[in-house]
This record gives C-alpha cells, sequence and structure tokens, in this order.
C-alpha cells in the first residue's frame, strides 16, 4: 500500500511464511497507514500463532490505531494511543468470534503491534511485544533510534494488547529531526539486526532501503520488495508472516 500527501510516501507490504502456507493458514501480520498534510500514522502488527482468530486482533488494532490517531497530536499522543488500545479490546469483547464475551475471550485474538506518529519530523513509536521500529536521517544508518522488541524470559515469550496488565508492557521512543521511518513484524526483524539490535546488517537492510530510496513508483518498488522478503532464503532462515513498512518524510 502506498500513500502519499505533501510529499510524504509509504510503502508495505504483509505476507503470508512459508509456515502458514504449508499449513493451510492464513497471514496473521497487518499493515496500514494513513497520512494528513504533514501528519503521518503507521501501524505493523503480528498476531499469535497459537491464538485462532489473531489476524483478526492484527487487523483490528492497526485500523484502530490508524484510524483514532490521525487526529491526535505530539501534547496529547500517549494518552490516545492508550484510548486507542481499550477501543479496539472493547470492539473485541463484543466481536462476534468471542464467545464468552469478556476478556477471558481476548486471548484468541493476541497480537503484537509497533506503531508510530510523526508530525514534520518529530514523533513517537508506541510498541508491544516483539517487531522493531527505526527513525533515521537518509544515509545516517550510525544515528537510528530504534524501538526494540520486548521479550519475556524466553526468547519465545512475548507481550500482546489483548492482555489484561497489557499496559504494564507498552513502551514509547520519541524522536526528532529526522526524515525516514521503517516498520517491521518479527518476522522480518532477525534480518535487520545484530543479535543485541544496536547494529544493523548492512546486508540485507542497506540495500532494501536504498532501492526503494532510488525507485520513483510503487508499481517498481513493491514487487521488488515482495520478492526480497519472499526469497527462498528468506522463507527458509524464517517461516514466520513477514512485514516491512518504509516511509519517507519531507
Amino acid at each position: 500500500m502506498t500513500n502519499a500527501a505533501q510529499h510524504i510516501k509509504v510503502i508495505a507490504t504483509s505476507l503470508q511464511g512459508s509456515l502458514h502456507k504449508s499449513k493451510g493458514l492464513p497471514c496473521q501480520d497487518y499493515c496500514c497507514s494513513k497520512v494528513l498534510k504533514n501528519k503521518l500514522v503507521a501501524v505493523v502488527s503480528d498476531g499469535a500463532g497459537s491464538a485462532s482468530y489473531s489476524q483478526i486482533g492484527a487487523r483490528l488494532i492497526c485500523k484502530t490505531l490508524c484510524d483514532s490517531l490521525i487526529h491526535s497530536n505530539l501534547s496529547n499522543i500517549r494518552e490516545d494511543v492508550i484510548n486507542a488500545v481499550n477501543t479496539a479490546r472493547e470492539k473485541l469483547l463484543l466481536h462476534r468470534l468471542n464467545k464468552t464475551k469478556d476478556e477471558n475471550g481476548l486471548i484468541n485474538f493476541a497480537a503484537t503491534f509497533v506503531g508510530v506518529f510523526c508530525y514534520h519530523n518529530s514523533g513517537i513509536f508506541f510498541h508491544i511485544g516483539d517487531g522493531a521500529g527505526i527513525a533515521f536521517k537518509h544515509g545516517e544508518y550510525d544515528k537510528m533510534i530504534i524501538s526494540e522488541p520486548a521479550n519475556g524470559a524466553f526468547s519465545c515469550e512475548t507481550f500482546f494488547y489483548t492482555m489484561d496488565d497489557w499496559q504494564d508492557y507498552l513502551r514509547f521512543t520519541t524522536f526528532e529531526n529526522i526524515d525516514r521511518l521503517i516498520l517491521m513484524t518479527d518476522g522480518v526483524s532477525g534480518f535487520v539486526f545484530a543479535d543485541d539490535f544496536y547494529k544493523i546488517r548492512s546486508n540485507f537492510f542497506l540495500p532494501i532501503v536504498e532501492y526503494l530510496e532510488n525507485t520513483k513508483t510503487k508499481k517498481q518498488a513493491l514487487p521488488a520488495l515482495i520478492n526480497t522478503l519472499n526469497d527462498e532464503r528468506a522463507q527458509r532462515l524464517n517461516a514466520d508472516d513477514k512485514t516491512f513498512l518504509w516511509a519517507k518524510l519531507p
């Protein structure tokens, strides 16, 4: 998907992983973005593989955050993120597939999210669980602001907005004076970062970023991004669903 207004450019995709393909399962990742003049809201979400309807939870949190926060501002954004997540949870409480119609049923919609709100060249990441966000100026890859993944006691354990104590795991990371943003789910972050999440793996990250930077049309850029994430080697290294969102700011 690509949005453009006031020279803001967004290119993003969510792809079904090879594991889900082999099992006949849907893609449980989702992403969306909204642009209003010099304001951008973008969110990616990774539905829990163990949850029956996590693809619904992922889609709902992305759309709810984008729809709500595009009318926000930097002074109120933290409160507005909390209110938007509560709105998404309320929608799930009433969802036809939530048979219990209470919070016990939310586990079936479990999903993480990484989102960003940006006005002009300043903004904030909001983040629960794994996945990652990056803010930087084009070419200044040694000065990136990173919203890192957060896991529990075990590497395979993460946190979801459907948990009762979700606010304990909601993290905010501010940035300013940047002109590029990237959001990704866990299916991609292992390719982009070294193990400590302080350094990028330049052999994967830089070719993608520079190609998106130098390709003028979505018609050219999006298929190339899809092919890279869908490459046989990438799927073999990580069979999970994959979402990657790149944004260029004025």
